[in-house]
């Protein structure tokens, strides 16, 4: 069966509603719409974001609410981003929800330009996209699933939704450390929505096609995002605005444990989950004898659940 895609609109939003949330790079770009969009919802819900810088152009009505918090925060650091995390739940009394959002685009050309450093030698790659976009997530899922447990009421459960790409499922050519780097974030929530089932926390992924955002690059000298976006509309190219994302994301957050597994690929504004496309066409890809091999060990004691 074929994967459909379908609309979201703000009308089909259930929540998150008396809930905190608390958003990393959520100063620009989809992070800053999405906190927009969840203060807006519901005038019961917190909004904490974590970024290296303020979000300058936000709206007064954003920054000067009782219902916002910003902290200063390096995300590569741990004891950045734990204490991060400790004020934001000291402040509101808890975290219910967490977007997994900062990210950087490829940083320059690690595998094919060879530079020698001041020993002549074949100078180390720059490991920071991995840094970023992987250990950095790595750190705020650990945090998330810590302080959602954390919660009096373990029945309302809570989620996390990480930022992938459709990098993350179509390896994008010239972003290979980015595409191997989403593709991780792709199988991380694969490998944690079983366990945090359990817990009623719900992870899944939004897979943002071409969006744009200040990570942007062939931009021409002096262009804004929205002519740059004009010109490759113009050419065919399906493009999403950052509120389209924002609207996936808290459409997952508000489906509960529903939302678990999901992962919505974005084009255009228009919306696949292609977790449920794959898992579908297992016999496809696999093959019906690797299929039938793999359900006869999948239960085989290699990685014993610790919950």
């Amino acid at each position: 069966m074929a994967t459909e895609a379908f609309s979201i609109s703000r009308s089909d939003l259930n929540g998150p509603t008396s809930s905190t949330i608390l958003i990393t790079g959520g100063s620009s770009g989809i992070g800053l719409q999405t906190a927009l969009l969840l203060h807006s919802i519901c005038d019961a819900n917190n909004i904490i974001v974590l970024d290296r810088q303020p979000p300058n152009s936000a709206p007064k009505s954003l920054i000067s609410s009782q219902r916002f918090l910003f902290l200063q925060c390096d995300l590569t650091s741990w004891p950045s981003q734990r204490a991060a995390f400790a004020a934001g739940a000291a402040k509101f009394g808890g975290i219910d929800h967490v977007f997994v959002n900062a990210g950087i685009a490829e940083y320059q050309d690690q595998f094919f330009k060879d530079e020698v450093d001041e020993d002549g030698l074949l100078k180390e790659p720059d490991r920071r996209v991995v840094d970023i976009d992987v250990n950095a997530a790595n750190d705020t899922v650990k945090l998330a699933i810590h302080y959602i447990r954390l919660q009096r009421d373990q029945k309302k459960g809570g989620s996390i939704v990480l930022t992938a790409s459709l990098a993350g499922y179509l390896a994008s050519a010239g972003a290979p450390l980015y595409s191997a780097a989403k593709h991780a974030i792709v199988g991380l929530m694969r490998a944690l929505k079983n366990d945090l089932a359990t817990l009623n926390i719900a992870i899944s992924v939004v897979a943002p096609g071409i969006t744009i955002t200040p990570i942007l690059s062939d931009r021409r000298p002096g262009e804004s995002l929205e002519n740059w976006a004009k010109r490759f509309r113009a050419l065919g190219v399906p493009i999403n605005d950052p509120d389209e994302i924002a609207t996936a994301v808290v459409y997952l957050m508000g489906e509960g444990i529903k939302g678990n597994g999901k992962g919505l690929l974005i084009q255009a504004g228009r919306v696949a989950d292609l977790e449920a496309g794959i898992a579908k066409t297992r016999n496809h890809w696999m093959g019906s004898e690797m299929l039938q091999l793999f359900r006869g060990g999948r239960n085989a004691p290699l990685f014993p659940n610790k919950l």
